[in-house]
């Protein structure tokens, strides 16, 4: 007989756990409280509701949560009282898949370039080895076409790791913690202890990739049961460090050195190669390909990423800049004449860490979306402001107001939904915009 299995909300992972679970047999009914219909990329066998969650989620065997949907929704209790097992996409998809090793990164930030660089090292060596989860492709879409000799790449959010207490992974990395996605933590005690659950059921067998340079990382280092390896940008007597333009590993007693010619921009890129560098290392890929792979990386779409220069002005693209932490990297990667466009969806952190850094490296900003005024209010007068309103209109401002030498650099701080569908769509419509202004 088939079971019948739920699921809440038609985001991409959520569409993809539905088309997986038709796959499999199973009687599937999703339920979205968005009034669009998302049915595009669905298939045609599963049932649908919009605008709301009725109670014939109540007659599931399973139900299949979207990251991102609060536990404590009014259909979800009902659930519970029920005792119908809810699992995540995440959880749902790898109990349906094969593979040899599971490497999964987390963090505050650096997670999509960290996770896209270890799957491109892997893959220089293994071709069957594949990249999912948060960076944009749900591991639900690839679970069928896994093998026993499949290495998986995960970059888990947060979100994810909160609905997944029981996941384990070979490798696990946590690259940095500070304050985001409070509007749905609540605390950073609550962020913290969902960033912990990407290493806290390994086993001594299992390695845990840590930052010796966040004060909350090595802390963690204590509940590990597996492994810890540190790295660090600087030297430290075990783990992987940058020294002299040198990546230098140290661990088990053995000692080799790389010197790829990295091209991303900025130390904390320099933290992802680490990362990168000792996930790929203790997996068993050779010194020489990950050396390879690292010197030809250019990083990823959307985060730092030069766009053109018009009139001796650079524009950079860093739409998957949505904290402030992420905006702050931006900022300390150029020296200054920085015109800042910001802003979108307020997350419930304050702004005011960025204040001395705008005060210092920025000429102007042009703040855009629903967040605009409480940011301009946390930076009180730190700068020059505009209130844009809209991104086209911000770019123009800051193409009226940039001479040559300067540097145009869309870092939002903030997530995308007040306006866009995600970051990716967002800074699209960026990089177009800014090839219309000199035409």
């Amino acid at each position: 007989m088939k079971k019948d299995i739920t699921v809440l909300g038609l985001g991409k992972s959520g569409i993809s756990a539905a088309n997986l679970a038709t796959k499999l047999g199973y009687n599937v009914f999703a339920s979205d409280t968005s009034s669009s219909n998302k049915t595009k990329k669905l298939s045609k066998n599963v049932i649908t509701e919009f605008g709301h969650h009725s109670d014939k989620i109540l007659n599931s065997d399973i139900i299949i949560k979207s990251p991102g949907i609060k536990s404590t929704i009014e259909i979800l209790k009902k659930t519970r009282t029920k005792k119908i097992p809810i699992l995540s996409e995440v959880s749902f998809a790898l109990s349906n898949s094969k593979y040899k090793k599971i490497v999964a990164v987390t963090g505050t930030n650096g997670k999509t370039t960290t996770a896209d660089l270890i799957s491109k090292i892997i893959n220089s060596e293994h071709k069957n080895s594949i990249v999912v989860g948060n960076i944009g492709v749900p591991l639900s879409d690839k679970a069928l076409k896994t093998t026993k000799n499949t290495y998986i790449t995960m970059e888990l959010s947060s979100y994810q790791l909160e609905d997944t207490p029981n996941f384990r992974a070979n490798i696990s990395i946590l690259l940095n913690i500070t304050p985001d996605h409070l509007n749905h933590h609540k605390t950073m005690k609550a962020y913290i202890k969902a960033k912990e659950n990407i290493f806290i059921n390994q086993s001594q067998n299992d390695f845990l990739i840590l930052n010796y340079d966040d004060k909350i990382c090595r802390k963690l280092a204590k509940k590990a049961k597996s492994k810890v390896i540190f790295f660090s940008k600087k030297p430290i007597k075990n783990g992987v460090f940058y020294d002299d333009n040198k990546i230098v590993i140290q661990i088990a007693k053995r000692h080799f050195e790389i010197k790829p010619k990295i091209k991303i921009v900025g130390m904390h890129n320099v933290e992802n190669i680490l990362a990168s560098v000792a996930a790929t290392y203790i997996a068993g890929i050779h010194l020489t390909s990950i050396e390879k792979v690292i010197s030809k990386y250019k990083g990823v779409s959307h985060r730092i990423e030069f766009v053109k220069s018009i009139n001796g002005v650079s524009y950079y693209n860093d739409s998957k800049a949505t904290n402030i932490d992420s905006t702050r990297v931006a900022l300390e990667s150029f020296d200054k004449n920085i015109n800042l466009i910001m802003g979108g969806k307020d997350k419930g952190v304050p702004y005011t860490p960025l204040k001395q850094l705008i005060k210092k490296k920025v000429k102007s900003v042009f703040l855009i979306g629903e967040a605009a005024s409480k940011i301009k209010r946390d930076l009180g007068y730190s700068g020059v402001f505009f209130e844009s309103k809209s991104l086209e209109k911000a770019l123009k401002q800051a193409y009226k107001n940039s001479n040559d030498g300067d540097i145009v650099l869309f870092s939002p701080a903030c997530s995308s939904f007040d306006t866009f569908t995600n970051f990716e769509e967002r800074g699209a419509i960026f990089k177009t915009l800014v090839n219309k202004l000199d035409k």
